[in-house]
């Protein structure tokens, strides 16, 4: 069953299953669910007051964990003729008002959030707040079950079209302010159809909410697919019972970015008592310790398992194929989904796979990744300027830097913005070095830095396991982890091209964070954050590293 716009998957399935469950808040102890009627009569209601009060066509904002509540009121905006902004619940206070004022918003729904306390400093003048069930505001609002109770049993008079624009999204904001993604309800519903209809993911699919839905991914993937397939989707209560949220929904779809994959693999790891202890393991019966790890994390019964939004290490994906997970890695961005991904059968690690269905791609001489599909964005929100940069007589620019191969799998290279220059006046392309320094066994989060510089500086954290070594062992630790980064970063350089060679390593403990502003709310890293922090030292030391002709070492804490 297809329909041409998101609220009319929402009324064909209360009328065909109105009883049946859609989604579920966890509870400490149980859930708290919502059939797909009530998720209709909902809706209908909130859209009816939001078109009488505010007419079509306005920007809505909405700034919430992931909950029910949140679907309830993207889709009352959406039916009521109006427009969704959705936004990070950790945005700055100066990123949260560049948005609210670019785009004249005039409505913003209030769930809990980790971040009111800096955006209530920077709400528009004479801007509506609706608080959002369970929240409390000091400032002057109206309430979600005050509105829902005047207005069950309405429904609005507007009736969505599919090229309606329905949503800006935000980019992440990697270089520079972040950009209005222009979000129709075509340019969400073709690519999940072309997604569905390429891998066959199943009716009635059971979906884990837990990566923010102000990201496209997280919309489209779990809010949008579950509308489209009749799914279950169970809410995240939040970070610290994530591991017994997702055992407790076993899902059949899920996406994590790389960072997540890094995250569980240290927790498995820390939970055998080290890496030797589960190499030791999974030697002893690979099958049976991979079926029991999967099982614990509740990942036994995924179907379809996506990595995307960043570079993915290679040694990262390996690790989980070891367990009996295939990490699919997959290509699309805010203003175009799901145009290339890889499949069971069509599958080349370190490859973000081919094109699926009708989309085309085309590679410049520049190395720059073009595609031309539908389903992507009409361009960027009061951005004309900026939308003639992205679309191009008909193919829109990626931003990306790409290669195939000669079976026709495509790999990414890195940010068309993000090559630089060394002195030399040579490019060099961070990415695969960054994948390939990885696979050290001390360090989880990599940027290399180099513009301009005599040589190129590769600025690593230190993961959990070698922070807790460095805790314990103090120098002794420090010598070994020296040694092994040493080794890895001669090992790399000699593959490299002599202008893109390392000349030194800086280490640190502290975590790159979306707080301390180096990732972004997606979990990319901002190069320009760490350029800053680390650029100064970084140039010196590779000015000393080329004098001395040798790899320098240095600890930043």
């Amino acid at each position: 069953m297809k329909f041409a716009t998101l609220p009319a998957y929402l009324e064909h399935w209360a009328g065909e299953c109105p009883d049946k469950v859609w989604l579920k808040d966890l509870l400490p102890e149980g859930s708290r669910d919502v059939t797909w009627s009530e998720a209709a009569a909902t809706v209908d209601a909130m859209a009816a007051m939001l078109e009488h009060r505010f007419g079509h066509g306005e920007r809505i904002a909405l700034l919430s964990r992931n909950c029910a509540h949140w679907f309830l009121a993207d889709l009352a905006i959406i039916k009521s003729g109006n427009i969704t902004v959705s936004m990070f619940t950790t945005l700055p206070a100066s990123t949260a008002q560049y948005i609210l004022d670019f785009c004249e918003t005039r409505v913003l729904f209030v769930g809990e959030t980790s971040n009111w306390e800096a955006v209530r400093q920077v709400l528009p003048e004479g801007i509506t707040l609706i608080a959002l069930p369970g929240v409390e505001l000091e400032e002057p609002h109206l309430k979600w079950e005050t509105l829902l109770a005047e207005w069950r049993g309405k429904s609005p008079g507007y009736v969505c079209q599919p090229d309606d624009v329905m949503s800006l999204v935000f980019t992440s904001g990697t270089t520079g302010l972040p950009k209005g993604v222009i979000q129709t309800h075509a340019s969400n519903l073709i690519p999940i159809n072309r997604f569905r209809g390429t891998f066959g993911i199943r009716d009635e699919a059971r979906y884990f909410s837990y990566l923010p839905l102000s990201h496209i991914a997280e919309r489209q993937i779990v809010e949008f697919s579950s509308l489209m397939c009749c799914g279950e989707v169970s809410f995240s209560q939040g970070l610290e019972t994530l591991a017994a949220d997702l055992q407790r929904t076993r899902p059949h779809m899920f996406f994590g970015p790389p960072r997540v994959w890094e995250q569980l693999r240290q927790a498995v790891t820390a939970k055998f008592g080290g890496t030797d202890a589960l190499e030791a393991a999974l030697a002893q019966d690979s099958k049976a310790v991979g079926t029991m790890i999967l099982e614990n994390l509740g990942l036994d019964q995924v179907e379809y398992c996506l990595v995307a939004a960043a570079p993915t290490p290679p040694a990262l994906i390996h690790w989980w194929d070891r367990l009996g997970l295939s990490l699919m890695e997959g290509f699309g961005q805010t203003e175009a989904m799901g145009v290339i991904v890889s499949g069971h059968d069509s599958r080349r690690i370190g490859s973000i796979g081919k094109p699926i269905g009708e989309v085309e791609y085309r590679i410049t001489d520049e190395g720059e990744l073009l595609v031309r599909a539908e389903g992507c964005t009409p361009g960027y929100y009061r951005q004309p300027d900026k939308t003639a940069e992205l679309i191009r007589d008909g193919w829109l620019h990626t931003g990306d830097k790409a290669r195939v191969d000669e079976d026709g799998f495509i790999y990414l290279t890195g940010r068309v913005k993000d090559y630089f220059k060394t002195i030399q006046g040579k490019f060099v392309a961070p990415p695969p070095i960054e994948s390939e320094f990885a696979r050290n066994p001390h360090t989880e989060q990599h940027c290399l830095l180099g513009r301009g510089y005599s040589k190129t500086v590769m600025v690593a954290v230190l993961n959990e396991a070698a922070r807790q070594l460095t805790a314990a062992s103090g120098k002794r630790a420090e010598q070994e982890i020296e040694q092994a980064i040493s080794e890895a970063a001669e090992n790399l350089n000699g593959t490299l091209e002599k202008h893109a060679r390392i000349g030194a390593v800086i280490l640190t403990s502290e975590e790159w964070t979306i707080d301390n502003e180096i990732l972004t709310p997606t979990l990319k890293i901002r190069r320009d954050k760490v350029e800053a922090r680390y650029g100064e030292l970084a140039e010196a030391l590779a000015r000393q590293a080329a004098e001395e002709k040798s790899l320098l070492l240095h600890w930043a804490d």
